[in-house]
């Protein structure tokens, strides 16, 4: 197992910050931001300082019903060699369902949403999962998420479910100390119960990150300071096990660099602080066995999952994704309020990733954009990308009528035509885009 020390989630907007930060032993960079070819300078400058670099995916969707993209795994797969990696991570989360699998239509949630703990969707992710083991050049870690709803008829807790998936297929895991705070307010779960039936041993590294709270939900938003709570879980942690990494995430609203080497202070106190409990109380060494209570024989379970359990998945997850992004009705046994949450958590995210891809799109729009674009989000599922689901809002706004002959009608319209066009697409497609560029230009 690879020790890696502390470290920081690399991010663009901090990248010279964390090149300066003393005791930073390793970063993490999101892959699917990185180019192999066209390594970012800084990225480059921490390897040849010997500071260890970690690619982490957020888009492989190994909880999907469907198996992994073969695309998706080389592209991860090249990230990895191309920083010299010792592994990579992902999530255990779908991000995508429909399709041939439901004969229904293609969504893309946009995020990362939480699998049912059933025994259908642990078959199926299992056999992602080696899937996935199979493609990688190095080891695979997985990530537990946070989540804001959840699935009626579950069949094990979280701890439950990870320990199976890793006695079945030997991945590592990533244990995101927030995420479990996260489920601790929303879902009322126990975060010491979970570490309590978790295979310690098969920690990769950890994950501290801050949120906030609003009208009693925990939204794991990446862009505060880490609470005390989620600290405490941290020293729970370490004072059970001894893990190779810890890592703060920070993704939006960077504080100066002071702050977050007081953060990556507080995190170390915990961190020893746990390592002194540990020292003092024999180590809990029974834990493991514990946790294994109740799943002897399991790992003897074949991680393939038949088509018949991908399918009854398959058609959970899309007509959740479906209520959360399409507006249709909310499956029997979610909770309405909390699924509303969600879908408006969607399509904010959505919101603040088009911003940065299409940085023009708030400048021309003001302090309208935000409420424009979530209230189109919500009616209008992402059909390619968040590239092309800037393009869409713009093309709805224009079409639709909500902004009356003017300078920001002028503007948008100049943007949306720039980069739609003319360029060779299918004969479908370049009808579509005449017939709206006419439409625009007639305006």
């Amino acid at each position: 197992m690879t020790l890696l020390g502390t470290g920081i989630g690399w991010r663009p907007e901090i990248a010279d910050a964390v090149e300066r930060m003393p005791g930073i032993d390793w970063v993490e960079a999101v892959a699917e931001n990185l180019c192999p070819g066209h390594l970012p300078k800084s990225l480059l400058r921490l390897r040849e300082r010997g500071v260890t670099v970690v690619p982490h995916g957020v888009s492989l969707g190994l909880g999907d019903a469907d198996r992994p993209a073969p695309e998706r795994l080389t592209a991860l797969a090249e990230r990895a060699e191309a920083l010299g990696a010792p592994l990579v991570t992902e999530h255990i989360a779908f991000v995508r369902a429909g399709g041939p699998l439901t004969a229904t239509p293609r969504l893309e949630a946009g995020h990362l949403l939480p699998v049912p703990r059933t025994r259908d969707a642990l078959d199926v992710l299992c056999e992602n999962v080696r899937i996935a083991q199979e493609s990688l050049p190095v080891p695979l870690a997985v990530e537990n998420i946070a989540a804001l709803i959840a699935w009626p008829g579950e069949e094990m807790t979280e701890g439950q479910f990870l320990y199976e998936l890793a006695d079945r297929t030997g991945v590592r895991l990533l244990i995101d100390v927030a995420n479990l705070h996260t489920n601790h307010v929303n879902r009322g779960e126990d975060p010491a119960k979970a570490l309590a039936e978790l295979p310690l041993e098969a920690i990769a590294y950890v994950h501290v990150a801050g949120g906030f709270e609003r009208d009693g939900v925990w939204h794991d938003s990446h862009a505060h300071p880490v609470p005390r709570p989620v600290l405490e879980i941290l020293t729970d942690l370490t004072s059970r096990v001894a893990p190779p990494g810890v890592l703060l995430e920070r993704d939006e609203n960077f504080p100066e660099p002071a702050e977050l080497e007081r953060e990556l202070a507080a995190i170390r106190e915990a961190v020893e602080a746990g390592a002194r409990q540990r020292g003092a109380q024999d180590q809990r060494a029974s834990a493991p066995e514990a946790a294994a209570t109740g799943t002897a024989g399991e790992s003897e379970r074949p991680a393939v999952a038949g088509d018949a359990a991908r399918q009854r998945l398959g058609v959970t997850q899309a007509a959740l994704l479906s209520a959360l992004v399409a507006g249709t009705p909310v499956p029997e046994g979610f909770d309405r309020v909390r699924l509303g949450v969600q879908a408006r958590a969607l399509a904010a995210k959505r919101a603040d990733v088009v911003a940065k891809l299409a940085p023009e799109l708030p400048l021309i729009l003001g302090t309208g954009y935000r409420a424009a674009f979530v209230a189109y989000a919500q009616g209008h599922p992402m059909r390619g990308g968040y590239r092309q689901d800037a393009l869409d809002f713009a093309e709805r706004l224009l079409l639709g009528g909500q902004l009356a002959e003017g300078r920001t009608r002028r503007e948008l319209r100049r943007w949306w035509l720039d980069r739609s066009g003319p360029a060779p697409r299918p004969l479908s497609r370049l009808g579509r885009v005449g017939q709206v560029g006419r439409s625009l230009i007639g305006r």
